[in-house]
């Protein structure tokens, strides 16, 4: 989608210098023409032979044909994970941290294919991937590897007991690192688990279980399973599985907690969010256009955690907006493989409709758009970068996940109008707040009902962290000592 005359911006400045193309090399990927399902340490065909196909969202290039697992596909994977849980789960916990160890140095070894692999499938710059995505894979698997033979010293009693077997759905954003998120405490607790990856992205998980077999993993401990939100509805409702966690919509979450209203199974949901950036007359201008920047265009917006309402101080309003144009005139947009790449596709078709609905809703709703000088590929899914200012907080789009890069820009006088406005959403994952004053840090994010609250940068990320929302955002939280919670039976 080009922009739209009404929203044209002026002549971006010229560029002090050009990049030349830095294209990573696909050589060090071997996709395979097929993948099958990875059941009990082994791939295999789907019962009833059907196959999907996934693309590159940049491209939309075939990358590989996938197994499209049935209900009786899901019922094999969970008695695969029951039959190993009884061995697993009696390793010590010394033992079932060699394995998350051996994971943790195999990923790193793997990590540039991973990193290429995982830009294909999602769509998003190899830089994030590479940079961001891998390391924080990697870290995962360590941090929780340390765990293992310490749950009695995590605060949640003497020997802590596994739940059993853990039905896992993730989403297309973060592939791998949702993996991560949800696997590394589940074996380090002793659990085993079946894992749905999305329809949109399943290479990586599929990969994923190839160093599960390279690390030596018991069979059954870990079992992938791919397919669409069918496949994943029968592995939240299936009667052995004893918890559950979700990463996804809203909606898709509601759904589950439904599913699994009065069941044993114990339940993690992590949905969506309109997190506020709150930027005080004090802050530091150029240091917050770069926590915006990275806040809403990181992964093209496409985070649940994305600081997609901008709050400004009237007294900054015109200043900040003027450097932050300045600043989104400079990102690149183009070839996910490209290292100098900023922004990259959009995940899928039906993804990128719904951005492009929202945002003509904003501006039919009379919000003004604007998106800097953007020349976008001829295939494949893209959206520029767009901003709305004169917007109020009865407009979509400053009410919607949009879940794209698509920034809402609103105003406040004081700290209480700033929270109230922060506070008027359905969701509670993310804030962030932008001020050279500690006790106004303090004090402002004490008032916010977020889950996690960023003071003076954004979107960053640790495993000895919890992360995890409240009201529509979900419940329960995954990282740190808290993840380990979600899979004991405490």
């Amino acid at each position: 989608m080009a922009p739209t005359p009404s929203s044209a911006p002026a002549a971006a400045p010229a560029p002090a210098f050009d990049y030349a193309p830095a294209p990573e090399s696909r050589a060090i990927v071997d996709i395979a023409p097929s993948y099958g399902l990875f059941i009990d340490g082994e791939f295999t065909d789907a019962a009833d032979g059907k196959v999907f196909k996934t693309v590159s969202p940049a491209t939309e290039e075939v990358l590989s044909e996938v197994a499209e697992a049935g209900e009786a596909d899901v019922d094999r994977a969970v008695k695969a994970a029951r039959r190993a849980f009884e061995k697993w789960s009696a390793l010590p916990g010394a033992e079932r941290a060699k394995y998350l160890f051996r994971i943790a140095r195999i990923i790193q070894e793997r990590s540039r294919e991973l990193a290429v692999l995982e830009t294909l499938d999602n769509g998003k710059p190899i830089k994030e991937t590479r940079d961001a995505d891998l390391p924080l894979v990697a870290a995962h698997f360590f941090y929780y590897a340390g765990w293992a033979d310490k749950l009695d010293h995590a605060g949640y009693g003497a020997n802590p007991r596994p739940l059993g077997v853990a039905g896992q759905v993730i989403p297309w954003n973060f592939p791998l690192l949702m993996l991560a998120w949800k696997i590394a405490p589940a074996l380090a607790t002793g659990n085993t688990v079946v894992l749905k990856p999305a329809e949109t992205t399943p290479l990586s998980a599929l990969f994923f279980a190839d160093i599960c077999r390279q690390a030596g993993l018991p069979k059954g401990v870990v079992n992938i399973i791919t397919g669409d939100g069918r496949a994943g509805a029968a592995l939240t409702a299936h009667r052995d599985v004893d918890k559950v966690a979700f990463t996804g919509s809203t909606a898709v979450g509601k759904q589950i907690a439904r599913t699994v209203a009065g069941t044993r199974k114990k339940l993690t949901l992590e949905l969506g969010g309109k997190g506020a950036n709150i930027v005080f007359d004090d802050a530091p201008i150029d240091q917050a256009v770069e926590g915006i920047v990275n806040g809403i265009f990181f992964n093209q917006g496409q985070v649940c955690c994305a600081g997609s309402r901008l709050l400004v101080q009237e007294s900054i309003h015109d200043e900040l907006l003027d450097s932050l144009k300045r600043r989104l005139t400079t990102l690149r947009l183009g070839d996910p493989l490209d290292k100098n790449t900023d922004i990259g596709a959009i995940n899928s078709a039906e993804q990128l409709a719904r951005i492009t609905a929202l945002a003509d809703q904003g501006e039919a709703e009379g919000a003004e758009r604007w998106s800097p000088a953007c020349e976008l590929p001829s295939s494949g899914y893209w959206f520029a970068p767009t901003l709305f200012t004169n917007v109020t907080q009865a407009h979509t789009v400053a009410r919607d996940e949009i879940f794209g890069p698509v920034l809402s820009v609103l105003t406040f006088r004081t700290p209480d109008e700033a929270v109230a406005k922060a506070n008027n959403t359905p969701y509670g994952l993310s804030a962030g707040i932008w001020t050279e004053k500690g006790s106004r840090i303090l004090a402002v994010a004490n008032k916010l009902r977020a889950g996690v609250i960023w003071s003076n940068t954004f979107n960053k990320f640790d495993p000895t962290s919890p992360f995890g929302g409240y009201k529509e955002s979900g419940f329960g939280r995954e990282g740190g000592r808290h993840g380990l919670e979600a899979y004991l039976d405490v």
